[in-house]
């Protein structure tokens, strides 16, 4: 297309296509079609779902891939609703998404009012930045709206696009923009106080969470932690970061109180803790003020200022979290630490507090898909007690290996998460772990599953209930209300959809499901019929 004959929404995608998106995921409508054909035509292939909120995920698992920005595309009005769950869920875990919809004109919303509303009112509470796209300032909005997506800490932005703009021919683009920062590390008197820490400590912990999912720090992460000999807890966003079977690892922390039993303890024993890259958006309600900053020296280094209060800190480094420890370490000796081995003691008390020998339930299933999947395997997980457990039992030794919604906690993620990696990792295998609701949300999704050729496995705990607030339920003594529901046949469903299903009831079967499951060309749905109660002192 010659640059005179450009338009707005030309300008857009070719700068989307710059940034490095290569797909686009929705449903249209009719005020999107120009948005469409601008993105297949800047070439960003956009793939048909069956609703926006899974639309938005499947985009989140390929970025989780490829690292450039989801794009999310919807229509006005029920097309950008439906679309509100997943910018949310965007926008609690950190995930850099552009939603892209379609709107009426300023003139004619001043009449016109069928499906009309105020999208921007709608998605600012939930997103970074809201841009209504002009044709004049189409390459600059596209610019800022990348930028601000990916700045730290990443979240979603909004872009409305009114089909005149998106029409309207344009002047050639400006030069691209982008702010990239050079990663800045403390320096004076604070940091000479925060090296006199490090040096002093003789009991040091790490949190480390999900701010070290971005850049490249995770090598100096391990360098440092190794030299220093600082055992480490990770939130659960930030498994992999190191590779779970390090010695120095503790695992992740983040909804168990079983495992809150065994690592706040520690906690509470450490000298020096180091929240590195750690937002405790993910953490349960234990997890505030989990240590005390007048009795035990704190340092957090985030990209962004403390202003949840979740914890405080003796010293707090608003700086790039990798350039921070390597200006710790200039210069400083190794050390022993925790001479009495409690970190050791800590990992072998939830190994034992989490076993893989069941003969069956949930945690047989969790363990039996770790066992028979290879290492290689990237695993998503729903919301529900399920994802509690999985993630203290499922071994990560990668960045992103399992992916989750940890922040907003939404359920009918894991299907299009797993859908969304698998079509960006196609030589990886792919697990999906959900509850039977969590899938029953979402089990229209199988169908772009198929159309796209994703053999992914779906696996399905199946108890015809909602267990973890069914457990909850119990806890408080409260009559069984509103928590049970009748069961489905979930293989049944599989099949319909053009995949293969199985019913699993033990291991033995679960392992032959599993094997059989990752030789196919198309996806596989296994239930795994569990028995009620199964979480009770588990999570």
């Amino acid at each position: 297309m010659p640059e005179a004959s450009l338009r707005a929404a030309d300008i857009l995608a070719r700068r989307l296509y710059e940034a490095g998106c290569r797909h686009a995921f929705g449903m249209p409508g009719g005020e999107v079609l120009t948005l469409v054909d601008a993105l297949e035509k800047a070439g960003i292939r956009f793939t048909l779902t069956r609703h926006e909120n899974a639309a938005g995920f499947i985009a989140e698992g390929v970025h989780h891939r490829d690292g450039a920005p989801a794009i999310l595309v919807a229509t006005l009005g029920p097309g950008a609703l439906n679309a509100v769950n997943v910018v949310a869920n965007a926008h609690q875990d950190r995930v850099p998404v552009v939603l892209l919809t379609g709107c009426v004109d300023a003139d004619e919303a001043l009449s016109y009012t069928h499906q009309v509303l105020d999208h921007q009112a709608v998605f600012r509470p939930v997103t970074k930045a809201s841009f209504r796209l002009t044709a004049g300032g189409a390459d600059l909005i596209a610019d800022r709206a990348v930028s601000e997506a990916l700045a730290p800490r990443p979240g979603p932005v909004h872009i409305d696009v009114p089909i005149g703009v998106a029409d309207a021919r344009v002047a050639t683009a400006r030069p691209r923009r982008r702010v990239a920062a050079s990663p800045a590390a403390p320096q004076g008197a604070d940091l000479a106080r925060a090296k006199g820490w490090l040096a002093g400590a003789t009991r040091p912990l790490a949190i480390v969470g999900l701010d070290m999912l971005s850049g490249d720090s995770g090598c100096v992460l391990r360098a440092f932690l190794e030299h220093f000999a600082i055992p480490f807890i990770t939130t659960y966003k930030a498994k992999g970061v190191i590779a779970e079977d390090h010695p120095l690892c503790l695992g992740g922390a983040g909804l168990s109180p079983l495992a809150d039993g065994h690592l706040l303890p520690l906690v509470q024993q450490a000298d020096l803790i180091l929240c590195i890259g750690y937002d405790p958006i993910e953490m349960r309600p234990g997890w505030r003020e989990a240590w005390d900053p007048a009795r035990q020296k704190v340092i957090d280094i985030a990209p962004v200022q403390n202003d949840h209060y979740m914890h405080q800190a003796g010293l707090s480094f608003v700086a790039d979290p990798g350039a921070t420890l390597e200006a710790l370490a200039q210069g400083a000796a190794a050390r022993a630490t925790w001479p009495e081995g409690e970190p050791r003691a800590t990992r072998a008390a939830l190994d034992q507090a989490f076993p893989q020998g069941d003969d069956w339930g949930p945690a047989a299933v969790i363990a039996e898909a770790r066992a028979v999947l290879p290492a290689e395997t990237l695993a998503t997980a729903d919301s529900g007690a399920h994802r509690i457990l999985l993630s203290q039992m499922w071994t990560c030794r990668e960045p992103r290996a399992l992916v989750q919604s940890s922040g907003l906690c939404t359920m009918g993620c894991a299907v299009p998460l797993a859908i969304g990696l698998k079509f960006a990792a196609p030589d990886r295998p792919v697990v999906s772990f959900s509850g039977d609701a969590g899938f029953l949300m979402v089990a229209g999704e199988l169908a772009t599953a198929a159309e796209l050729g994703t053999p992914v496995i779906f696996v399905v705990f199946v108890d015809a209930s909602l267990a973890l607030i069914e457990k909850k339920q119990r806890e408080r003594q409260l009559p069984n209300a509103g928590v049970d529901f009748a069961g489905s046949d979930f293989a049944a469903i599989g099949r319909a959809f053009g995949g293969a299903g199985d019913t699993v009831r033990n291991r033995a079967e679960l392992r032959a499901a599993l094997g059989a499951a990752l030789s196919r060309d198309s996806f596989t749905v296994i239930a795994a019929e569990i028995g009620r109660g199964g979480y009770d002192g588990r999570i």
